[in-house]
């Protein structure tokens, strides 16, 4: 694999300096962007899945405080998303034509994060869409010492009213030649930029939510909007096949906020009864971003997850 040197907007994220970002193409010639925090690793490194219309930027703080633990961390502009290539004319569609193309995603990551001689064991941190991505990396053979995921997407948070509409829509769509519109109540903006901060659906700091909103608006080609039919329907496949998968045999750790909104809760739930080898925290009062949420609620989250580490070191 060939590496180039990529853009990070340090400017706005914290430990923003200490990154160090590439490009880097999939077997199926997308160029993707990896970001690196290295500075003090010693006790390996973390593969960070970003969840749906994530960019590295945004875990800037989580990978300082991860470096201060001792771990290095990689993370990824999945494609269509961040400075990645998107996949439709339309760059604010979230889009994916399988979803098992981000597999090809992880594979690039993973031959970086060996180019690069970054140091192990590998250890897995996923968020949201990323769940759905790393349960499948898993499932694969993705070889890590232990997995932690924050509100996985291992399933859609719908209105059970609307479930049937979600399947019939996203199958039909695509025939009629718009799988790549915005289903309803979706749109081209970014969330963070037309979501007031009070009862939205990420965070409770609103000095999170704020520096969110700052790189979306500083950076517009950060941002997406909703997604496409095509990424739905993708979507609800996936989630639906994750489900009859048996749980990988490694170390999990799981993070869901009680006030969860986004994916679909009973997925979590259900998941985790049957991973034996795993643990889910409920975090009290917390939305759907754990990992940038209160300080006192990202802080106790990642002592735990320092602890799943040394303990499968």
């Amino acid at each position: 694999m060939t590496l180039a040197a990529a853009p990070f907007y340090a400017d706005v994220c914290p430990s923003g300096e200490n990154a160090t970002a590439y490009w880097a193409h999939t077997s199926d010639s997308k160029r993707i962007r990896l970001a690196v925090w290295a500075e003090n690793a010693a006790r390996g490194t973390v593969l960070l899945f970003p969840g749906r219309a994530e960019y590295v930027e945004k875990y800037a703080a989580c990978a300082a405080d991860l470096d201060s633990r001792g771990y290095c961390t990689i993370a990824v502009d999945w494609r269509g998303q961040g400075l990645a290539d998107r996949l439709l004319d339309d760059p604010m569609v979230g889009h994916v034509e399988r979803f098992h193309d981000y597999q090809k995603d992880v594979d690039a990551l993973v031959s970086a994060a060996t180019e690069l001689n970054l140091p192990k064991p590998y250890y897995l941190v996923a968020h949201s869409m990323g769940g759905a991505i790393g349960l499948r990396a898993l499932a694969n053979g993705l070889a890590v010492k232990a997995a932690v995921f924050s509100a996985p997407m291992w399933g859609i948070h719908l209105a059970p009213h609307l479930r049937p509409a979600a399947w019939i829509l996203s199958h039909l769509m695509p025939i009629l030649g718009k799988g790549a519109s915005y289903p309803p109540n979706t749109s081209p903006e970014s969330y963070v930029l037309t979501a007031p901060f009070e009862d939205n659906m990420l965070t409770t700091d609103p000095q999170m939510f704020e520096l969110m909103t700052d790189q979306v608006a500083k950076y517009d080609a950060l941002g997406l909007g909703g997604p496409s039919y095509v990424w739905l329907r993708e979507a609800l496949k996936e989630t639906r096949s994750l489900a009859a998968l048996s749980s990988p045999k490694v170390p999990t750790l799981t993070f869901l906020g009680t006030n969860e909104r986004i994916v679909r809760v009973s997925s979590v739930n259900d998941r985790m009864r049957r991973w034996g080898s795993g643990a889910l925290e409920l975090v009290q009062d917390a939305e759907h971003e754990i990992l940038m949420e209160q300080q006192s609620i990202r802080d106790s989250a990642l002592d735990q997850i320092a602890t799943l580490f040394t303990d499968h070191s």
